[in-house]
């Protein structure tokens, strides 16, 4: 390493857009104490290139043909447990957002915010310290006490959302149509709603599924 780049903080950027990474790249490329090392635009090439280049911070998008961020984020900290993840998406919704959480990302930006959060959030992580948006970490203070949809209930909904009937619903996950007309109660309450467009709009706001 020379002089010149001794010090800066290495970033490592996932996206499967180019454009959004040669927007980073513009943005970290004027900051004296940040260097882009590298780019990826799928979680199996993120791997690989953190292995090869190890970043001290990663930008993670979530939504990534073969392999999303998620399971990037679970394969990377499972061999490198002190890697540093920042997630950047488009989704501001409180489950997809812990979800990251739990996986071991320390921020989490939308990035609408990009120009105005993602410096800040680099040296934080950098750091050490977590950065949530303020949009999303008040959505999930707001959900904190919520029960959550279970697996099935999710795989339920997420049948739903492709616009299966309880019948086709039932054949596919090979249980009776009442168990399905159940489950749906059960998401209905759970996210206070009344009905199946209401609950799969519900749903893919918070990012309890994905299309």
């Amino acid at each position: 390493m020379t002089t010149s780049t001794a010090g800066r903080i290495r970033i490592l950027t996932v996206d499967d857009h180019p454009a959004i990474r040669q927007g980073i790249a513009a943005i970290v490329e004027m900051e004296s104490d940040m260097l882009m090392v590298g780019e990826a635009s799928s979680g199996g090439e993120a791997i690989k290139a953190f292995e090869r280049l190890r970043p001290h911070v990663t930008l993670m998008d979530l939504q990534m043909p073969q392999m999303g961020g998620l399971d990037a984020i679970d394969a990377i900290r499972a061999r490198w447990g002190d890697a540093r993840i920042i997630v950047l998406t488009t989704y501001q919704g409180d489950v997809q957002a812990a979800r990251a959480i739990k996986s071991g990302a320390m921020a989490y930006l939308l990035k609408s915010s990009l120009r105005t959060e993602l410096l800040s959030a680099i040296r934080a992580v950098h750091a050490g310290k977590r950065h949530i948006a303020a949009e999303v970490a008040q959505e999930m203070a707001l959900r904190s006490g919520e029960e959550t949809l279970t697996e099935r209930e999710i795989a339920v909904l997420s049948l739903v959302a492709e616009g299966n009937a309880n019948k086709a619903i039932a054949w596919q996950l090979s249980i009776s149509e009442d168990t399905v007309k159940t489950h749906m109660r059960s998401i209905f309450g759970k996210l206070c709603v009344d009905d199946r467009t209401r609950a799969v709009t519900e749903a893919l706001r918070r990012g309890v599924i994905t299309l």
